[in-house]
């Protein structure tokens, strides 16, 4: 009877240190998981609020950028097809002017023969740069019809904005070229935004991501 007695304490016991053991190990466990998961949430939050703070300045940006890249004196150098716009009404360029495969006219209609080094006294006649010229042909950086969405993930895109590294893109916006768009003389409208409103635009929407705007349905 004692026999039995001792054998039943100590499996009492035993149930007892296991029962215990296993809630000790539960407590840890759950209390681990909080904090983990506190860690975590820091972490995303942390994550979240400057991938999104950093998304919204690169968005807002580029919508300041795109009024400037959809003025005529912007897209009439990057239209659809392969000639050249004019005017504020970016119509087709007269005199049957082409592209031509590096983007500096076909056969003798040179871009340079009518656009020189400056620009040319009097009313319309052709704005002048040592660099006129479109885009070549295997690489046209079309922004005529493209959406904000599209044209930001275009020019993201080394294999269709020139081949240009983030670097190269920021030297971009200060190339003589570029800055020729404020001043084209004549009665020529100049971009919605002053030149240097412009370079820090782009630059924002560059550092911070080169974020696109969302896509419209």
């Amino acid at each position: 009877m004692k026999h039995h007695s001792k054998n039943k304490t100590r499996y009492f016991i035993s149930l007892k240190i296991i029962t215990v053991m296993a809630v000790m190990l539960s407590i840890i466990v759950i209390t681990a998981s909080a904090y983990k998961s506190k860690d975590n949430i820091l972490s995303d939050d942390a994550t979240y609020n400057r991938v999104n703070t950093d998304s919204v300045e690169s968005v807002l940006a580029f919508e300041q950028v795109y009024t400037v890249l959809m003025s005529p004196r912007c897209m009439n150098c990057h239209p659809s097809g392969d000639r050249p716009l004019q005017g504020d009404d970016s119509h087709i360029h007269t005199m049957n002017v082409q592209r031509g495969k590096d983007g500096t006219g076909l056969y003798a209609l040179k871009c340079s023969n009518c656009h020189q080094p400056e620009n040319t006294l009097g009313l319309h006649t052709p704005p002048g740069n040592p660099k006129w010229k479109l885009p070549p042909a295997d690489m046209k950086m079309v922004f005529q019809g493209r959406s904000a969405h599209d044209l930001a993930l275009q020019i993201m895109d080394y294999n269709r904005n020139g081949h240009k590294n983030k670097a190269q893109l920021l030297e971009h916006a200060r190339d003589t070229l570029v800055k020729a768009g404020w001043n084209m003389g004549g009665d020529r409208t100049p971009p919605p935004l002053q030149y240097d409103e412009f370079v820090k635009v782009w630059d924002t929407w560059i550092n911070k991501g080169g974020y696109a705007p969302a896509k419209e349905n």
